[in-house]
């Protein structure tokens, strides 16, 4: 029998023999370690383990070390699986949080794009707006341009029917002069007009 200082006394049975221990662990967990050398130690003896009660020993000290090294190394393969999920954990949290910028960012890109096509969808109704006004003032003007070219072709006819008769009524021919280098400013002038707005409006039908 042997004995081991310590704190709190222990007297256990390994493979029949006694041993006395003193230790600061609690008395049932030595009991329970005690037992479990002593099941190695008869395990290896029905196995058909030779040697002496020390080479049993022995022999159970290398089975219950191997046993402890395994649970160690699968404590160290537990503790790197469980680094390497925390690792995949914040790597797909910091793919998720790029996510969520990454939406946040195309809400405000289309919004940002929706306000873009609002505006030119005003610009656009105003540009049919004022196309719509142009051609209206273009109808308008060639409405008048044929009504001078009908009062100018009136005028020249006028003019011929004077001519042709040979009136002698100075005063007349002046007016009729007068009036029809009026008609002849005046369709000028709407000509003029008319081309520019021909011009604007061409214009702006080929910037669509």
């Amino acid at each position: 029998m042997s004995e081991v200082s310590g704190n709190t006394k222990v007297t256990v049975v390994i493979y029949g023999q006694e041993y006395t221990f003193a230790s600061a662990k609690p008395k049932d967990r030595l009991i329970r370690i005690a037992g479990y050398v002593d099941e190695v130690m008869r395990d290896l003896v029905q196995k058909g383990a030779p040697g002496p009660v020390t080479g049993l020993a022995m022999l159970a000290a290398i089975n219950i070390t191997g046993e402890l090294m395994g649970e160690r190394d699968a404590q160290l393969e537990t503790e790197r699986e469980k680094e390497q999920l925390q690792k995949d954990i914040a790597h797909f949290q910091q793919l998720w949080e790029e996510a969520k910028r990454s939406h946040l960012q195309y809400k405000e890109d289309s919004r940002a794009i929706q306000e873009q096509k609002d505006a030119l969808q005003e610009r656009l109704n105003a540009k049919s707006i004022e196309a719509d006004n142009l051609i209206r003032s273009a109808e308008e003007r060639e409405s008048v341009v044929a009504r001078l070219e009908a009062e100018l072709e009136s005028a020249n006819t006028r003019l011929r029917n004077a001519n042709d008769q040979r009136e002698d009524n100075s005063e007349q021919i002046r007016e009729l002069m007068d009036k029809l280098k009026e008609i002849e400013g005046n369709y000028f002038e709407l000509q003029m007009e008319n081309i520019q707005m021909k011009g604007d409006l061409e214009r702006y039908r080929s910037n669509q």
